[in-house]
């Protein structure tokens, strides 16, 4: 699965994402947050090395469900979950580390 580009408009209901199976990363921000686009470059260059992990971006903002229910404060918050559970998450990452160290609790090989 390649990284998710834009940031949809609408939001699976939490049960959904509760549901999922194996890893996904839940980005949390808006188009127009210039934290969020100056953290792009660092979160693709650590997706590469991840094609295998499920990207959600989802739109932000007061009032919606989804972001409330993560208790999300400030953009980009990236959560990192396993089989629907959060595992870690990383707010406003300044380096690659950051995303890198979150992606090795969730990323892992699948057995033969």
């Amino acid at each position: 699965m390649p990284m998710t580009t834009e940031f949809a408009r609408t939001a699976p209901p939490r049960a959904d994402i509760d549901a999922l199976q194996g890893p996904t990363v839940i980005e949390f921000g808006t188009s127009w947050c210039g934290y969020c686009r100056a953290a792009q470059p660092l979160i693709a260059e650590v997706f590469q090395d991840h094609a295998d992990v499920r990207h959600l971006k989802i739109e932000d903002g007061s009032g919606r469900p989804l972001g409330r229910s993560f208790r999300i404060k400030l953009w980009p918050t990236l959560i990192f979950l396993d089989n629907g559970v959060e595992l870690a998450r990383v707010v406003r990452p300044k380096n690659i580390s950051e995303i890198r160290n979150a992606f090795a609790l969730i990323d892992h090989p699948v057995s033969p």
